[in-house]
């Protein structure tokens, strides 16, 4: 806990992000610079709870020690929050930036007061870390003469291979983009989470004895079958690559895309030429429609401001979340309320009004008669619960089309699974959603010596998730190679 009666003293202050009219102009991170005195206030407000439901059940997939940590930062005692972030946690300079907090959704003082500002708090005690030089690389004393391959280095490929060289293995992680990181180099935008901190970290794996291979493409350049072969265990941590479509009318039309092949290619093009060699799908001068919402959706909206979008529309299918907590979203379950991301804070700065339409079904890409999107046309929806099942059920609303103009539209509906030329080539069963097949907490495949881990064997989650999932997987990979394991 913080200070004995903190929680009443002091109100939460979240840290600010930059002014919104500045930070539209770069594709620099959206955060303020950390105000030390102001963050120990904070971990004061953390109350002797009893039960600290932040860092476990509803709150942080890998069991932060949050109160802990809340307590140092307090006291001033830095390096020991660092030390306590560090045990559960290989990566919180990323979780620091993009995890949504389900540690503040769960914390027992938000049942009456607003939460305690942990996600802030988490981000400064790494990033000073990282000021103080606190954090360095630290290889594995002896090794254990096994040799464990890695498909994948978004978070969960990281944070397995960061265990298992823990754990003494020589690990090898292979990636099919130029670029180690997953979707921590290209899924999320510079701005919310700027790629010189991905490299920092893989630089420190590096240092540590962990191999990385890039352009390495398993299942097609790279043969499965000789991965089996060279090494003693396999994980599979690729991801759910698999956008989910919208088959509709003019799905074909040029200036429909899918987000993420949009966010990719940007942040590609910014990391080589700072956008001058124009290799990405630009904004600038468009009528832009973002179809779907989440943080996929939010980082299309800042990207295309930063092009220079000349209108911003973002359309939801479900009606607009409620201020407060509904009746059926009870603490400590993550509150399902209306929320305003930097996106959105940025087009009211930029356009005047939040983007987002609530309860709008896409029906058709309008064609320009050239085969380029001209426009959306849509309808209204209602949303009314059956008495009998409790399901929610949608219905159209008659005399409510309407003809949205759009230059370029973005598809942010999320991912409905990996893709399948990697499980094919090893003969890995799929479970019914298409996932990898392999069960919570143990992580072996229906192939001996192959594991899975992370969006992939779950399905689309949080970067949070992926973590915990890669150092679940990585103990069970330790416990198959060594007959037991030590990590946690």
């Amino acid at each position: 806990m913080g200070k004995l009666t903190g929680f009443k003293e002091y109100p939460r202050e979240a840290e600010p992000y930059r002014d919104a009219e500045q930070r539209l102009k770069d594709f620099q991170e959206i955060y303020s610079a950390h105000q030390w005195d102001h963050l120990q206030i904070q971990g004061a407000r953390c109350m002797d709870c009893g039960v600290p439901f932040c860092q476990s059940g509803d709150g942080c997939p890998i069991d932060n020690l949050i109160p802990e940590w809340n307590d140092l930062v307090y006291r001033g005692r830095w390096r020991e929050a660092l030390d306590r972030l560090h045990k559960t946690n290989n990566f919180p300079e990323f979780t620091g930036r993009v995890c949504p907090a389900p540690c503040e959704g769960a914390c027992v003082l938000g049942i009456t007061d607003p939460a305690v500002t942990i996600k802030n708090i988490e981000h400064a005690i790494i990033d000073y870390g990282f000021d103080q030089g606190w954090v360095q690389a630290q290889a594995p004393l002896k090794r254990t003469g096994k040799k464990v391959a890695i498909a994948g280095s978004g978070p969960a490929g990281l944070a397995a291979a960061a265990q298992l060289n823990k754990a003494g293995h020589s690990v090898t992680v292979y990636e099919r983009e130029d670029r180690i990181g997953g979707l921590l180099m290209y899924g999320i935008p510079n701005m919310k989470l700027d790629k010189r901190l991905v490299d920092r970290r893989v630089e420190l794996l590096r240092a540590e004895g962990i191999e990385f291979v890039t352009g390495a493409d398993v299942g097609k350049n790279i043969d499965v079958a000789e991965l089996m072969r060279d090494n003693d265990a396999v994980l599979f941590a690729s991801g759910a690559t698999q956008a989910r479509d919208l088959d509709i009318p003019g799905r074909n039309l040029d200036g429909v895309h899918f987000a993420m092949d949009f966010l990719t290619e940007n942040t590609r093009s910014l990391l080589n030429s700072d956008l001058a060699d124009g290799k990405f799908l630009s904004a600038e001068g468009k009528r832009v429609i973002v179809i779907g919402g989440g943080d996929t959706g939010t980082d299309c909206i800042g990207t295309s401001l930063r092009h220079g979008c000349t209108s911003m529309v973002n359309f939801e299918l479900l009606p607009r979340p409620p201020a407060e907590r509904a009746a059926d979203n009870p603490w400590p379950t993550w509150p399902r309320i209306f929320r305003v991301d930097y996106g959105h804070q940025e087009t009211r700065t930029k356009f005047g009004k939040d983007p987002r339409q609530y309860r709008i079904l896409t029906k058709e890409f309008v064609d320009d008669g050239n085969g380029k999107l001209a426009g959306i046309r849509t309808v209204e929806v209602d949303w009314v619960r059956d008495e009998e099942s409790g399901q929610w059920r949608m219905s159209e609303l008659a005399d409510s089309e309407h003809v949205w103009p759009a230059d370029i539209a973005l598809l942010a509906l999320g991912f409905v699974g990996p893709e399948h030329y990697i499980s094919a080539a090893a003969g890995v069963e799929l479970d019914p959603r298409s996932n990898y097949l392999a069960q919570y907490d143990h992580y072996a495949t229906s192939v001996t010596g192959i594991f899975a881990a992370g969006d992939c064997r779950r399905g689309q989650s949080l970067v949070v998730w992926a973590i915990n999932e890669g150092r679940g997987a990585a103990r069970e990979i330790d416990r198959f190679l060594m007959g037991g394991s030590e990590l946690p």
